[in-house]
């Protein structure tokens, strides 16, 4: 049997493929960072994930069209801001253009300067290590420098376009 070289081209929309993404439950995230001018930069993100514990890796991706992608490409740190149940207003802030995302945000500056917000149920300071461009994001892999987390904090979790907390089964 020779197996193909190449994939088949899809059998479904773009918005069929995001309604099914969508059936993934996600934590919340915001990515901070400084841009060329130490100006904070922050978006709200969910496509975050451990790579490896030895040494210490996390990816996230951005879209190559958004604003921040130079900021992020040539910065050399950024935290990852893990979400708490009651930090759903900060998601959606974080997620609009048409606001300034920080203007009554508390927010700490971390160990390389990149900000991090009050009340995360966890923070990853990391490293810039690599970036790989696949399809129309860039993968970006953290190294973690310092983690930190709240201790019973709840999680903020999205799924099928909206945002729950857990509920224990």
């Amino acid at each position: 049997m020779t197996l193909p070289i190449r994939a088949l081209a899809p059998s479904f929309s773009v918005l069929e493929f995001r309604a099914a993404l969508g059936m993934f439950a996600t934590g919340v995230t915001i990515v901070t960072g400084l841009d060329a001018n130490g100006q904070r930069i922050g978006l709200t993100a969910n496509s975050f994930n451990s790579v490896s514990l030895d040494p210490p890796l996390v990816l996230w991706s951005l879209a190559r069209a958004a604003g921040s992608m130079p900021a992020f490409t040539r910065g050399s740190h950024y935290a990852i801001n893990i979400l708490a149940a009651d930090q759903r207003e900060l998601a959606e802030r974080f997620a609009s253009k048409a606001v300034d995302r920080f203007a009554g945000v508390v927010c700490r500056e971390g160990a390389c300067g990149a900000p991090i917000l009050e009340g995360a149920a966890a923070v990853f300071e990391c490293f810039n290590r690599s970036r790989y461009a696949e399809g129309d994001h860039v993968i970006f892999v953290g190294e973690v420098e310092r983690c930190e987390r709240r201790e019973g904090a709840q999680p903020l979790i999205f799924h099928g376009g909206r945002y729950f907390t857990e509920l224990p089964l």
